[in-house]
């Protein structure tokens, strides 16, 4: 049955804000949300267990113990969860993951905040987009977050997501920000933790290692780019819309 199981019933959270770390273009959500989960030493919360994921076990370097492939990880200071996820979300199956998860939301008071690399050529500094769901649009006036410059949609498992909020009137953020297309981008994800997580949270996220680290970074993650690369329609994207006309 599909469901998210909570494994901290210990760790009191209010109406948290989720920043959500599907692996996509850039692999910018998940370079972002697995440096939220190191940078605040952020607890293990709950398991993903919604119909459609990999059936797989995943283990770390020097531990014996297995863990579900996506997580939900919790800061209760700064009430605070992320979505990390080591697998891809099959667009076969995002409709089912898609609902659990939402349902999920719903019942928590989260507010999630949707992450989405935009393939560009980048200039010095990687433009930043918000869009949201919702009554969320003050989150981003409040944040000095600007609305895109062009038409555009989101794609894969995360637009998926974003559809689905809107779709149900619930609050929710999308942040979509300049990425490379091919690669792992360490200064994406830099961005829009800075200029997107950090006003719309009012949590101060150090960044700066994520720049130091950027080559340590690119090749630890560079392997999961590549199945992204080769499996396109299960990679989370924003595109421009005229490329669907």
């Amino acid at each position: 049955m599909a469901h998210v199981t909570v494994h901290r019933d210990d760790v009191a959270l209010e109406e948290p804000m989720l920043v959500e770390g599907l692996p996509g273009i850039g692999l910018v959500g998940k370079i972002a949300a697995d440096h939220l989960v190191s940078a605040f030493e952020m607890t293990h919360y709950a398991s993903v267990h919604c119909d459609g994921l990999p059936r797989v076990a995943v283990y770390q370097k020097g531990e014996t113990g297995v863990r579900s492939p996506v997580r939900i990880y919790a800061d209760e200071d700064r009430d605070l969860l992320v979505l990390s996820s080591d697998v891809p979300v099959s667009p076969k199956s995002a409709e089912h993951f898609v609902d659990c998860v939402t349902e999920w939301f719903q019942d928590h008071d989260v507010t999630p905040i949707y992450l989405s690399g935009l393939p560009a050529e980048k200039g010095d500094v990687p433009d930043l987009a918000g869009i949201a769901t919702g009554g969320a649009a003050d989150l981003l006036a409040e944040a000095g977050i600007e609305a895109p410059g062009q038409d555009g949609a989101v794609t894969g498992p995360t637009g998926a997501l974003i559809y689905e909020a809107e779709r149900r009137d619930l609050d929710s953020v999308g942040l979509v920000v300049e990425s490379n297309r091919q690669f792992p981008d360490p200064e994406a994800a830099r961005i829009i933790l800075l200029n997107g997580v950090e006003p719309l949270t009012g949590v101060e996220v150090e960044t700066d290692s994520l720049v130091e680290q950027a080559e340590e970074i690119s090749e630890a993650k560079s392997q999961l780019a590549q199945q992204m690369q080769q499996a396109s329609d299960e990679s989370t994207s924003a595109e421009p819309l005229g490329m669907y006309q």
